[in-house]
């Protein structure tokens, strides 16, 4: 394989930017990408007047030591901050610790409603539902119905915009198995400091100062130093292969100088996988074409409001599992660093869970801001009049689906680039069309640079489903799958292959 034209990498997220950054250091040529005008993907964070929004919240936590050490090598160590780790759930009125604190929800519920709910964990124990291949039926065999219906309906059917009875059973198998009711009363009677065997209940974590934000756009600059390339604001519109040799050699883009053709020896993909088989030129076979555009994701927006500082809270975010609004999550940007806010103020990011062109997506702006300003005073977290501006963040493809196709859909496109273009890498969340964290698609990416690098063979696939790459200690199960903590979901009939339309295969 020859380096003479080096990587093109599509998409300055983690996955794409730690795969410069690991090419660079090796010595390989490398030129990236990005679509959108600021670097950083759903981890970046957006400036408005002055203001610094995270984009869905992101701990700096890992298990994985190189990704520890990729972070501290980027950023040095007086850029960090240390945070203490706090989620609360908020219903009726009331505000639960996550994860659940038996004292605490004894408190909330009252004696009454506390009674009840073990009663109905009890009935669940005795006689669990017969049907508990779906998220509602999994959770009430395991919590009873009473707190299934308090502390885990609301919010998943917000995400997911789907009934929870339609969800299937193995999203609750790996995102609540260390969330049993027996562990949480453990947990509340048998307190250890900083309990981060299981990463949902680690009590601090690292924070960069100004955002996570500014890590990517540090490593852009490392990129940059080391004599790569990073353009923003320009397009991969084809990636081109030569079918007879079974590679990629180039890929058009389009910025602000117009479209131009770039040759590459490998071409490392963060861009939705889905979008990446309908740049390819020749087009995939139909039955890649439909598997590509059968794939679905969840979109996502944040309405941050500014109010005075009286309305803080020392949460990272809030949970809302009140079915009376539509806000599934508040951050408190305050809390995640004083250096995001303003003196005297804070900044509550209200988070919608959405999908592009409904009608919350189409909403102007204006009229976001005052449906999230009533929210929030609904809830009574604030005063009314008290929010003194607002501004509003879209994130289309923030989650990718995991309907009861997606599995087969992502087979079917890996085998055949596999065959047909093994120089293309997919790498990340969206390019690998699989919910991991930020520290899961940067391994991803390291692991890819390794191949592209030294031939190193890694299966970049096994990341996030072997032990070693888990963030927990203990292995949770053999099965290879769904990689983190998304739902596997009944999905619309499939297109028909012979559906596909010709015009995609544009010059």
């Amino acid at each position: 394989m020859g380096d003479e034209h080096g990587t093109v990498v599509i998409g300055a997220g983690p996955a794409g930017l730690t795969a410069a950054y690991e090419l660079r250091r090796r010595g390989a040529p490398v030129r990236v990408f990005e679509a959108d005008e600021v670097v950083g993907g759903i981890s970046r964070t957006v400036e408005r007047d002055g203001w610094r929004f995270d984009i869905g919240g992101h701990r700096f936590f890992t298990k994985v030591s190189r990704v520890e050490d990729f972070w501290h090598e980027i950023l040095p160590d007086e850029d960090f901050l240390l945070r203490p780790r706090m989620s609360r759930i908020y219903y009726r009125g009331a505000l639960y610790d996550y994860p659940l604190n038996a004292g605490n929800a004894l408190r909330n519920l009252g004696l009454w409603e506390a009674a009840r709910c073990m009663g109905s964990y009890a009935r669940a124990r005795l006689r669990p539902p017969a049907d508990q291949s779906h998220f509602e039926g999994w959770v009430s065999a395991r919590f009873g119905w009473r707190l299934y219906s308090i502390f885990f309906k609301t919010y998943t059917e917000k995400v997911w915009g789907i009934p929870a009875d339609q969800l299937q059973a193995d999203w609750a198998a790996q995102r609540i198995k260390n969330l049993s009711l027996a562990k949480a009363v453990r947990n509340a009677v048998l307190p250890r400091r900083n309990r981060k065997d299981v990463a949902s209940l680690i009590q601090e974590f690292q924070y960069p100062k100004l955002g996570p934000g500014m890590m990517w756009e540090r490593c852009a600059e490392e990129v940059r130093r080391g004599g790569g390339t990073v353009e923003i604001g320009t397009r991969v519109t084809a990636v081109h292969r030569d079918p007879e040799r079974r590679r990629a050699v180039a890929v058009s883009v389009e910025g602000a100088g117009g479209p131009r053709t770039e040759a590459a020896d490998h071409v490392v993909s963060s861009m939705p996988i889905s979008e990446l088989v309908a740049t390819l030129r020749p087009a995939p076979p139909p039955e890649v074409r439909a598997a590509a555009e059968d794939l679905r994701y969840r979109d996502f927006l944040t309405v941050a409001l500014v109010v005075p500082a009286e309305f803080s809270f020392p949460d990272n975010w809030i949970y809302v599992h009140d079915p009376d609004v539509r806000v599934g999550r508040i951050q408190n940007f305050g809390s995640w660093s004083p250096y995001l806010v303003k003196d005297g103020r804070t900044c509550l990011g209200l988070e919608y869970f959405v999908s592009v062109d409904d009608e919350t997506w189409r909403t102007p702006d204006a009229d976001l801001i005052a449906s999230a300003t009533r929210e929030l005073e609904q809830l009574g977290l604030i005063r009314p009049g008290a929010v003194e501006a607002g501004y509003v963040v879209r994130m289309p493809k923030a989650y990718p689906v995991y309907d009861e196709r997606y599995q087969h859909n992502v087979d079917v496109i890996r085998q055949w680039l596999a065959r047909e273009v093994p120089n293309v890498h997919p790498v990340g969340r969206n390019g690998m069309h699989r919910y991991n964290n930020q520290d899961h698609s940067m391994l991803t990416a390291m692991l890819t640079a390794e191949n592209i690098a030294h031939d190193a063979g890694h299966d970049v696939w096994s990341v996030n489903v072997e032990k070693d790459y888990h963030e927990e200690t203990a292995r949770r199960d053999e099965r290879r799958g769904t990689g983190r903590d998304a739902p596997l979901m009944p999905a619309p009939p499939p297109p028909s292959a012979a559906t596909v339309s010709p015009a995609r295969d544009r010059p």
